[in-house]
């Protein structure tokens, strides 16, 4: 077949082996920015437990990790260790399925990043409310949203070792108060049987089972994001496969184990039915000194840090993309720029860390469905992806290789295909913007196809000035 025959350019501009002084990220500091881009923690699961209840909900958060997060891990595995190329898995969808889709891949990602992003400084502030409800009030809590925009972006800027050194801090300091509810939880066995749970507005418990796993996809989801800063890593073809298995392991003990923990104090699903949940149980679970609850102090501040990290690490993620694009003609050079000293695209962190601030006044709701929508469509084109480059450029040298030959590689997207189109079909039932929520992914979707043609001028200017490269497998 024609389609499959190899090209005889050169891959894009983006995969090179210019070697530079600039720290880079290792192995436990990546760990620590993947577990952000993916999780932040175990805030965020509360209506797992609250929609399937303890038994099922803890199944559902041991089962997806070997049916939704092995194989993205596996694949990326694979690709960021034969291509570890800035831009990622924006380069790796160009380089083995064409310009067209490499576009795609791109816009999928960004799209779903404006329904994602501007909910990380909202939670912030959500829990800084906590105990400074100061920041309830008026347009305070806009202002707080923009200092952790602000900061973040200031901290990207610094370069991606500052961002993954501050993410292992992170990770140590909001994980601790839950592995003090691990080590308390024995000591209260049953004590909580008969606490008082307080109602929220959640509808946790109206999401059943579906709805969990729904819930639980869109908290195991991110895994890919790690990938675009390939070449600001230190020995990205044994690094990567290393750390996307930790930060597998890590994710999901981090998970699992308080709500094991919480199941045994006696206290009912329905205390996890809203945001804010972990620091209600933690109180009951802490108790209080000289009239101060502790424990749920402890939550609170590991929320805000979980909010914060979380955007910090998916700024340092999502402006790589526009870079990447820029390097290959599919965006204005400007998008190019580069810290001297930090090798940090400012430019493209600017303008992404300013549309996120944009929507921080729009109280987004977590559009679960939607995302992982969006998310998922741009995951298919990387497990299409892995097989296409398997069969066009067998000889690429894998420094990782799913197991199992091709039937290994194509077997490996069936699971995650599965639960997305459960998520598809869940997404009939979602209104957005007053419409089908399905018909709006679909036009966000399209909306990258038109994009593209309006771009046309642009990527012939790039080509004759020498700026784009043919990618591999397609044609313009």
């Amino acid at each position: 077949m024609s389609t499959l025959s190899l090209p005889a350019q050169l891959p894009s501009r983006t995969i090179s082996s210019t070697k530079t002084r600039v720290a880079k990220l290792t192995l436990w500091p990546l760990v620590a920015a993947t577990f952000f881009m993916v999780s932040g923690g175990t805030y965020g699961t509360e209506e797992v437990i609250s929609g399937a209840g303890y038994g099922h909900g803890i199944l559902v958060l041991l089962f997806l990790p070997v049916l939704w997060c092995l194989p993205t891990a596996f694949m990326i595995g694979e690709l960021s260790s034969a291509l570890p190329s800035e831009g990622g898995y924006y380069a790796w969808v160009r380089r083995g399925l064409g310009n067209f889709w490499g576009f795609q891949e791109a816009w999928l990602s960004l799209a779903a990043s404006i329904f994602d992003m501007a909910i990380y400084p909202t939670l912030f502030v959500f829990y800084l409310k906590q105990f400074a409800p100061w920041f309830g009030v008026g347009n305070h809590g806009v202002m707080a949203g923009l200092f952790v925009v602000v900061t973040c972006a200031a901290l990207n800027m610094a370069g991606v070792r500052v961002v993954g050194i501050t993410s292992l801090w992170l990770f140590f300091l909001l994980s601790a108060p839950f592995a003090l509810v691990v080590v308390l939880a024995p000591f209260k066995l049953g004590a909580l049987a008969d606490a008082h749970t307080v109602a929220t507005t959640s509808g946790g418990a109206e999401l059943g089972l579906v709805g969990a796993v729904l819930v639980a996809m869109w908290n195991y989801m991110g895994w890919d994001n790690a990938s675009t800063i390939a070449q600001e890593v230190e020995r990205p073809q044994r690094t990567y496969p290393k750390a996307m298995i930790a930060a597998v392991v890590l994710v999901s003990l981090t998970y699992v184990l308080p709500f094991l923990a919480v199941y045994f104090t006696g206290a009912p699903a329905s205390s996890f039915s809203g945001d804010g949940s972990w620091a209600q149980v933690a109180g009951r679970l802490g108790g209080t000194i000289f009239g101060f609850e502790w424990l749920r102090f402890l939550i609170v501040v590991g929320g805000m840090m979980s909010a914060f990290g979380m955007f910090n690490a998916l700024v340092m993620s999502y402006s790589r993309l526009p870079l990447a694009m820029a390097n290959d003609g599919m965006l204005p050079k400007f998008f190019a720029k580069v810290s001297v000293k930090t090798k940090a695209p400012w430019v493209a962190i600017l303008v992404c860390a300013s549309g996120w601030a944009l929507c921080l006044g729009l109280g987004f709701k977590r559009l679960v469905t939607l995302d992982i929508m969006l998310y998922g469509a741009s995951l298919m084109l990387e497990f299409v992806t892995l097989v296409a480059l398997r069969i066009r450029e067998p000889e690429l040298k894998r420094e990782f290789r799913v197991p199992g030959g091709m039937a290994g590689a194509v077997m490996l997207g069936i699971f995650p295909l599965a639960l997305l189109s459960l998520a598809m079909v869940e997404s009939e039932s979602e209104s957005v913007l007053g419409m089908n929520g399905l018909v709006f992914g679909a036009l966000i979707i399209a909306g990258g196809f038109a994009l593209y043609a309006g771009t046309r001028k642009l990527r012939a200017r790039a080509m004759a000035a020498g700026g784009l490269q043919t990618s591999p497998g397609a044609a313009d």
